[in-house]
């Protein structure tokens, strides 16, 4: 009897044993059909086993061998089993987890052909600067089409018009379909380069000191916004790529995607690149991971769940903006996918580049203390791109007009004159963060949540930007009935209508979370800034990182006091990094750059590092007081949470758990049960524990012998999780 050990998508701690028939056979990381319960579902074959806890008429016969899709290999199956055990996760959860949604469900995986075009003899035989310049789609895609081969995806990407204009020049001749030829040069020892940008001496440095390692080795990148990180990161997969090797590049946000990908493909024309978010349709995310797997997408593009793509060549891993809080997964598996990808180039023995303008201080430690390699890029790429010059207007003594201050508005104004463009920037989207009755005091709670709606002037609607509740907006105070109803506070669509106020004339665009809901709204967007129709940009976090407009020359910045008095010890460190990084919008090309923040507090130490563009002395600082507090790098971290709709409940669940920590004889502090930084969401009470430990190797010792424990533990109308090195509290 041949018994496997297979992986369910099941919140257990274990794997789940079948037979299978005499005559079949099954490799490892083969997906299987198998009965659970009433149910047949997938899963995946993790190991073999001689003999089973349960006798022999008690387990169950497998169902079906997926065959058409080929098994997971052991480089992704280790790295699956380190993840399960690191993050304590189950095993089976962790693994589907990882898979695209096709791999999960039992019909067979089947793809359309996908269209491809190509220019034409006549449309190769056509002078583009001749084209009639109002077909401005028509020509985009020619222009595209003269590098090479194109999907039907991504003439789609070019512009929303694509689809007419598209056919259009199918009717006219210029372009025609075509069979897209599978591994053209998939390991070809020579391939197309666009070498369009030699090296500075320091970008040369940098590169050469990656490649000249073999094997596993760690480096931090840090780079000024500008210095050109981007650029060293082509010259090293250029190096990679021309061996035969595979590239896997991690992005924090699906909006970096788009346009990363539309540098590499012109920097790499003939070289097979694919992205992998959640962007992407089932099918598209499918088909893209399986090019990956068998090699033939040389090129990988990524947010944090490309981390898990098997890559049979991966011959170098790069992290960008690798201090972004977007590589920390919030739910379920609740990895961080910047150390699984550390974890992965050490399994693959391959270099890994994390790139950053303000490294995390994790990251910072390692490189300060050898652990990791430090390569920096002190200065802007462009010799004539200078850092922006950075003043703060002090708010405690000026007049503001819905939150911006006339000094302000005078550079806003300059700007328009000279046809410059502007970003506003506020973190904070809607129209104001709360409604407020003059009468009574009344605000506008949520029901749900230990927060605040907030004011959608636009669509006269009160939101939930935790629970997504929302109500419209009530014509008078529910308490007392007055109708002087007053928004306090600012957001984006506010700052929005004052500019139009202030400068009518103005063309003015905002991007925040509302206003690129729709698929397709960011690329159009971004094209209007880049073609420079926007002369004002209003925008949240969106726009504070990856993006090049050479005609911003000025960035405000709205109220970004509130981080400075945060619960969250590293709420200074996230500030920082956000306004080093919006700040580095102005002035990337000849024309200088100034950035003014409003803020009470002008003279914090914070401040003085970023007008100095010193992120070095502000880490200084922050160390310091992070040794001296007992918090990370200096100490590990777990975080035991639970949520219900019963406090007593909840808060019983953590005792226990607390009181079964404090039982095993090891040397790690674990303190008392307190409410969540928000502790009510969505009608949820929410508590936590903090166990922490000066060694990680201990940490993870007791959480082992911890775990087995809280399984035990009755969690009746509750749910609980435990997060590794937490970011959120």
């Amino acid at each position: 009897m041949s018994i496997i050990c297979v992986a369910l998508d099941i919140p257990l701690s274990t794997l789940f044993d079948y037979v299978l028939e005499e005559g079949i056979a099954v490799q490892l990381g083969q997906r299987v059909v198998v009965p659970f319960g009433r149910k047949l579902v997938v899963g995946v074959v993790m190991g073999y086993a001689n003999e089973s806890e349960l006798s022999a008429e008690r387990i169950k016969s497998v169902v079906q061998v997926l065959e058409e899709i080929p098994p997971l290999p052991a480089e992704l199956i280790a790295l699956l089993r380190f993840c399960s055990e690191y993050y304590h996760h189950p095993l089976g959860l962790t693994v589907m987890a990882a898979l695209p949604v096709r791999m999960r469900s039992r019909e067979p995986v089947k793809f359309k052909e996908a269209q491809n075009y190509t220019l034409s003899q006549s449309g190769r035989a056509l002078d583009l600067s001749q084209f009639p310049k109002r077909k401005v789609v028509q020509q985009r895609i020619l222009a595209a089409l003269q590098a090479g081969v194109l999907s039907a995806a991504r003439v789609r990407e070019l512009s929303p018009g694509a689809p007419a204009a598209l056919k259009a020049l199918l009717q006219s001749g210029w372009v025609e379909s075509c069979a897209l030829q599978k591994g053209v040069l998939p390991y070809a020892p020579t391939f197309t380069f666009n070498n369009a940008h030699t090296l500075t001496t320091a970008q040369q440095q940098a590169a050469d000191a990656v490649t000249e390692v073999r094997g596993y080795a760690c480096f931090l990148l840090q780079g000024v916004t500008g210095s050109g990180k981007t650029e060293v990161y082509v010259h090293l997969m250029h190096r990679m790529l021309r061996a035969g090797g595979q590239v896997l590049l991690l992005v924090p946000e699906i909006n970096l995607t788009p346009q990363l990908e539309n540098y590499f493909r012109n920097r790499f024309p003939d070289t097979e690149l694919v992205s992998l978010h959640s962007g992407l349709s089932d099918g598209e995310r499918m088909k893209n991971w399986l090019r990956a797997q068998a090699g033939q997408a040389r090129i990988v593009l990524g947010t944090r769940l490309a981390v898990f793509t098997p890559l049979p060549r991966l011959a170098l891993v790069i992290v960008d903006e690798e201090h972004d809080a977007s590589f920390k997964q919030q739910d379920g598996l609740r990895y961080s996918a910047r150390d699984v990808a550390i974890f992965r180039a050490r399994q693959s023995s391959v270099a890994i580049v994390l790139g950053s303008a303000t490294p995390s201080l994790e990251s910072y430690y390692n490189a300060q203390s050898g652990r990791y390699r430090l390569l920096k890029l002190a200065e802007r790429a462009m010799a004539q791109a200078q850092l922006p010059t950075v003043r703060c207007i002090n708010t405690s003594n000026a007049l503001l007009q819905h939150g911006i201050s006339e000094q302000l508005f005078t550079a806003l104004e300059l700007r328009l004159q000279r046809g410059e463009q502007s970003l506003v920037f506020i973190n904070r989207r809607g129209y104001a963060p709360v409604l407020m009755c003059t009468a009574c005091g009344w605000l506008s709670d949520c029901p749900n949540c230990a927060g605040k709606l907030v004011l959608h002037l636009q669509d006269k609607r009160l939101r939930c930007h935790h629970c997504g509740h929302q109500v419209r907006v009530p014509h008078a105070c529910p308490g007392c009935g007055n109708a002087d109803l007053q928004p306090v506070g600012i957001g984006t669509q506010r700052v929005e209508s004052a500019l139009r106020e202030r400068f009518p004339d103005a063309r003015i665009l905002r991007v925040d979370r509302d206003s690129t809901r729709n698929k397709g709204s960011w690329n159009s967007m971004r094209r209007q800034i880049q073609d420079e129709t926007v002369d004002i940009l209003v925008g949240t976090q969106i726009l504070a990182k990856g993006h090049d407009f050479p005609n911003l020359t000025l960035v405000g910045v709205l109220n970004p006091d509130s981080a400075l008095y945060s619960s969250d010890f590293r709420a200074s460190e996230k500030l920082f990094a956000q306004l080093a990084q919006v700040s580095g919008r102005a002035g990337r090309a000849d024309k200088p750059g100034e950035v003014l923040i409003q803020t009470f507090f002008p003279d914090h130490p914070l401040f003085r590092a970023l007008r100095a563009h010193d992120y070095d002395a502000w880490a200084k600082i922050l160390l310091e007081e992070r040794k001296s507090a007992g918090f990370p790098p200096f100490v590990y971290q777990g975080l035991l949470s639970a949520e219900g709709v019963e406090a007593a409940r909840v808060h019983a669940f953590l005792q226990r758990a607390r009181e079964a920590a404090a039982g095993l004889a090891f040397k790690v502090e674990v303190y008392g049960v307190v409410p969540a930084a928000m502790p009510r969401r969505a009608n949820q009470i929410r508590a936590q524990v903090l166990v922490q430990g000066e060694s990680r190797k201990l940490l993870q010792q007791m959480l082992h012998a911890w775990k087995p424990l809280l399984d035990a533990i009755p969690a009746q109308k509750l749910r609980w999780s435990l997060d590794i090195d937490p970011l959120e509290f």
